[in-house]
């Protein structure tokens, strides 16, 4: 598993919002000026967090973006997922992507990849924006 820019800025601009989630809500702007993000690629990451679920945007002079679960609801995992696909080191491993690949043919090899990919999603699942604070 590798994260991309798309699941490192979706990361950052989320715990910047967990952050300020009680005083309004938040702008793409303040995200972008205050974490030095790319505002077009900021703008394409949130656009896909509210179609996941995870942000709320409102237009209009007091809009912006705002958490639509609280932080101990969104995992590491969901994030990771949703941007980077499986957790899993090969696609033959992954229980969610799975994809035949040729590794299959070496059984011991395709058990440690999946040991790697139990290790990583079980301690991505159990870690919160909420423990992340």
């Amino acid at each position: 598993m590798r994260l991309t820019t798309f699941s490192e800025y979706a990361l950052i601009a989320l715990m910047y919002m967990c952050r300020h989630r009680d005083a309004h809500a938040v702008p793409l702007s303040e995200i972008v000026a205050q974490r030095g993000l790319p505002a077009k690629y900021l703008e394409r990451i949130m656009a896909q967090l509210c179609r996941a679920g995870i942000l709320r945007s409102a237009k209009g002079k007091a809009g912006g973006y705002r958490l639509a679960l609280q932080p101990d609801k969104i995992t590491l995992a969901q994030i990771v997922r949703l941007f980077d696909g499986p957790l899993a080191p090969t696609p033959s491993a992954s229980k969610f992507f799975y994809r035949e690949t040729p590794l299959e043919q070496e059984k011991k090899i395709l058990r440690v990849m999946k040991e790697i990919r139990d290790y990583i999603a079980e301690r991505l699942e159990s870690l919160t924006l909420q423990d992340m604070l």
